[in-house]
């Protein structure tokens, strides 16, 4: 199996344009066979400056090596279009020469023209075919130094293939337009690129999304008419936003590497789109990249539309970041904690590790153990369902256990201290959020006792004691 990625470089890739090579990749891998990444830049007037990069520098972000591309030797190369043009120009003679192609000099006023009065018809718009019959004309015409485009001679009768996702698809020929193969520019439209390309470089199966299936038709005529076996179609479905519409550029989709820098990891960015339109099977849906190799296969794509669903994504990276080897997620806690040793990063994992959803999580969860903060007028204290009397008890036994046993055993201070609230009539699961309070500034976060000994002994009897002078004293006499 050989499946290829053919990206056009008008700017960095999005879910959707990911899910389609992931599927790709996926497929390549599961088959033992080859993934071919290729630019398709034929169309110069969307072209982005750097996209490319931004092409490149995603698919290595996620772990999706090509076997042959831009930076990789390969024997069907060059892998960017705009370097194959005289490719093209040689083929497209070749339809000439065979009666499948033919060029046209109808002018732009003339084509608007020609479509408004189609509407006005209530017809569809496609070419009248008007160049067809003067061929001679047009040679001349083209001599003469007139612009001029080939268009393809889409024959009769109807078109017939076996999709691997959609089964069996039928079109009428008379309903699809002799499309334009060559610009006037010299440069191949994407239907006449993508067809020599996907045959000269080997491509067994076309993994693409569905919108291209009305140019299916094109394509396969194309194959027949330069006598090559056609690959394998397999459109998979489009991906949707949460209203139900499809997730692109030009909606606002996100930069998928902009996720990396919110704090996702790319095994969870991969897991996340393999369940797009693809199912294990199973109910399970954690899967790692390796797990995903072993499993995936073409014929579970569904054609459906797929919905991308943060919170499915929130879930998966949650979990993935528990999958991690500890150092690793040390090395992948240094961007989102900056100016942080491996050290303190190392002693921070161990509480962190449990109670992230993003990378990016770890910065608010470790700030009061790295950092002073002062108290505020706006935070509730005692926090809510603890009394003032139950929230002195247990910063009084924990002032205590330090003072006398140190930081040493916590499991020892931990039931002093639910021993402390008990006595008051507490529930220590409430009583410790005056703890959380008083240590790390908010009612719930990392570990209260483990953050203590985090920051050690003088730090933390300095915040229990601001903690306890806060307190309504006239409530509670002192003892």
């Amino acid at each position: 199996m050989r499946t290829r990625f053919a990206p056009s470089p008008t700017g960095p890739l999005h879910v959707g344009s990911v899910r389609t090579a992931l599927f790709s990749w996926l497929a390549a891998r599961h088959a033992g066979g080859e993934f071919v990444l290729r630019i398709e830049d034929t169309d110069q007037e969307r072209y982005i400056p750097g996209s490319e990069a931004l092409i490149l520098e995603t698919l290595q972000w996620l772990g999706l090596e090509w076997d042959e591309g831009p930076e990789v030797d390969g024997p069907h190369g060059p892998y960017i279009q705009s370097l194959r043009t005289e490719m093209y120009r040689e083929h497209a003679e070749i339809l000439v020469q065979r009666g499948a192609a033919y060029w046209c000099t109808c002018t732009a006023e003339r084509l608007a023209a020609m479509r408004d009065e189609q509407r006005r018809r209530s017809e569809p718009t496609r070419y009248d075919r008007r160049c067809l019959t003067r061929q001679d004309e047009v040679d001349a015409e083209r001599s003469a130094g007139m612009p001029a485009v080939l268009r393809l001679r889409m024959p009769d009768g109807t078109t017939e293939w076996d999709d691997l996702v959609r089964g069996a698809v039928s079109f009428d020929n008379a309903d699809i337009d002799d499309q334009v193969l060559l610009k006037s520019d010299g440069f191949p439209t994407y239907h006449l690129a993508v067809v020599v390309d996907d045959h000269l470089m080997r491509i067994s199966h076309v993994i693409r999304s569905d919108e291209w299936i009305p140019s299916t038709p094109k394509h396969l005529a194309l194959y027949a008419a330069f006598e090559w076996t056609p690959p394998r179609f397999v459109h998979v479905p489009a991906v949707l936003g949460a209203d139900g519409l499809k997730l692109s550029k030009r909606r606002g989709a996100r930069n998928v590497l902009d996720y990396g820098e919110m704090g996702y990891l790319p095994s969870a960015i991969v897991n996340a789109m393999a369940l797009l339109g693809w199912s294990s099977g199973s109910d399970e849906e954690l899967f790692t990249q390796s797990q995903l190799c072993e499993r995936f296969t073409l014929e579970r794509i569904h054609p459906a539309p797929a919905v991308f669903d943060p919170a499915r994504l929130d879930h998966l990276n949650g979990q993935h970041i528990r999958l991690l080897p500890a150092e690793a997620l040390v090395e992948a806690l240094e961007y989102h904690l900056p100016g942080s040793s491996k050290d303190t990063r190392r002693s921070l994992v161990p509480m962190l590790r449990d109670r992230m959803v993003t990378l990016a999580d770890a910065a608010t969860l470790a700030d009061p153990l790295l950092h002073e903060w002062d108290w505020d007028d706006a935070i509730e204290f005692p926090p809510r369902k603890v009394d003032a009397a139950t929230a002195r008890a247990v910063i009084d036994a924990c002032i205590d256990s330090v003072q006398h046993g140190g930081l040493g055993d916590l499991d020892a201070m931990r039931e002093r201290i639910k021993a402390a609230a008990e006595n008051t009539g507490a529930k220590p699961r409430d009583a410790f959020r005056a703890l959380y309070v008083a240590v790390l500034g908010t009612p719930a976060g990392l570990p209260v006792l483990e953050s203590m000994a985090f920051i050690g002994a003088e730090r933390s009897l300095e915040r229990l004691r601001t903690a306890r002078q806060r307190l309504n004293v006239r409530k509670i006499p002192a003892s």
